[in-house]
């Protein structure tokens, strides 16, 4: 059974938590001691129902105030799928905790009220999705019953966002009216939305295509660990494990080491105690080659036909995550896969406001600043353009002084 990673992003009281509160509640995900902690709750709707959204909010700040702080993850499955939702806020102050819970992420649930339409929030949700190159974007109309089920007001607001959606770079996206408090078109299709044919929200996300990235062109296979157990029984074993991030490696397949450049040929598999003949993304195997190479933890494998880039200068979009400003002089590390070394930060080309998408041009990198930069590490990096290979094209940023990880990049391109 695969699994489908997906978030939900909106403004505030867009009815996020509700949405999911929903979907566990009516697709009956929820543990009996949940079930009952949620009856005894003095949290109500107008109504005088259940407040589905405590089922997400894990923080006491949140109970008391009503909001999504942090993300929250929620685990569940239905006969044809296995799901981990990311709750994640909508404020602004919290932008880093989307980047977070976005950045592995297969399908993003978007969240727009029917009374306000596409706001301020809504950009900046969607331009953080198509930053993050989420492939499937699901667009949920909420609190329908509040415009007395409108069929022009779901129109209206959907070509709305085919403009928006076209600006920002975003394709694959669905449209879907609900109620999170009624219920309508999430778990079960609406009786109230009849002009809506079609289906409902867990169907689509029974259904909806994961895409396993297995292609030789995008085969990596980042080293964790050299083994060499150099006992009696296991005198000549060298094994290079690891986990492959994307592609396809099979036995025999011809293999480059970056950064060094040796290549070798696969000689064996290893899976636990079985030997598979080809290993895919995602799977954590011990590879053999059939030469002695210098490999050490942080050199990636890669198909010897289809190679990344490598470069010391890479220009990158970059998530600002600390409260302490970015300083250009200081030396950082930076973690890709499991390569660690030091970088600085050589020019801010330029920062997004988020909620307009204008370009600002100005020195200061602050919490939650998203920009454009040029990143100079001190040795080679083997990596993929973001756009082309998320597994290979995303790092972060370490503060050397105290081990915090304080930015997220996309590489985006070598510099000459």
């Amino acid at each position: 059974m695969d699994i489908l990673k997906f978030i939900t992003a909106g403004s505030v009281d867009d009815g996020k938590s509700t949405l999911i509160g929903r979907l566990l509640y009516d697709s009956e995900s929820i543990l009996a001691d949940q079930l009952e902690a949620l009856h005894r709750s003095n949290r109500k709707n107008d109504d005088g129902s259940i407040d589905l959204a405590i089922l997400t909010d894990g923080l006491k700040a949140e109970r008391e105030q009503g909001i999504t702080i942090d993300v929250a993850y929620k685990y569940f499955q239905t006969e044809k799928r296995k799901f981990i939702i990311a709750d994640t806020p909508g404020h602004i102050q919290y932008t880093r905790n989307m980047v977070t819970g976005a950045s592995n992420a297969n399908l993003a649930i978007i969240l727009i009220d029917a009374r306000k339409g596409v706001i301020e929030q809504t950009i900046r949700h969607s331009f953080l999705v198509s930053l993050l190159g989420l492939p499937q974007v699901v667009v949920c109309i909420n609190k329908m019953d509040m415009v007395d089920f409108s069929e022009e007001v779901y129109n209206n607001i959907v070509a709305d966002y085919k403009a928006l959606a076209e600006k920002v770079g975003l394709k694959n996206v669905t449209y879907i009216p609900v109620s999170a408090l009624k219920g309508d078109n999430i778990v079960y299709k609406s009786v109230n939305i009849n002009w809506y044919k079609g289906e409902s929200l867990l169907h689509l996300l029974e259904t909806v295509e994961i895409k396993v990235d297995d292609a030789k062109s995008h085969a990596r296979f980042p080293v964790q660990w050299v083994l060499r157990p150099q006992t009696e029984d296991l005198h000549d074993y060298r094994g290079y494990a690891g986990r492959v991030s994307s592609g396809s490696f099979k036995v025999n397949d011809k293999v480059t080491v970056l950064p060094s450049g040796f290549s070798s040929t696969i000689e064996k598999i290893e899976l636990l105690d079985k030997e598979p003949t080809e290993a895919f993304a995602g799977m954590s195997v011990t590879i053999h080659l059939k030469d002695e190479i210098d490999i050490s933890r942080g050199d990636i494998l890669v198909n010897s036909q289809y190679q990344p880039e490598v470069s010391q200068l890479i220009e990158a979009d970059l998530c600002w995550m600390d409260t302490r400003a970015l300083d250009s002089s200081h030396t950082y590390f930076i973690q890709h896969n499991s390569k660690v070394t030091r970088c600085r930060i050589q020019e801010i080309l330029y920062k997004v406001n988020i909620n307009t998408l204008e370009k600002e041009y100005n020195e200061e990198f602050k919490l939650n600043d998203i920009g454009r930069i040029v990143i100079k590490t001190a040795e080679p990096l083997a990596f993929d353009l973001y756009q082309n290979n998320k597994a290979n094209g995303g790092a972060i940023i370490i503060d050397s002084r105290t081990n915090v990880t304080v930015g997220a990049l996309m590489l985006r391109a070598t510099v000459e």
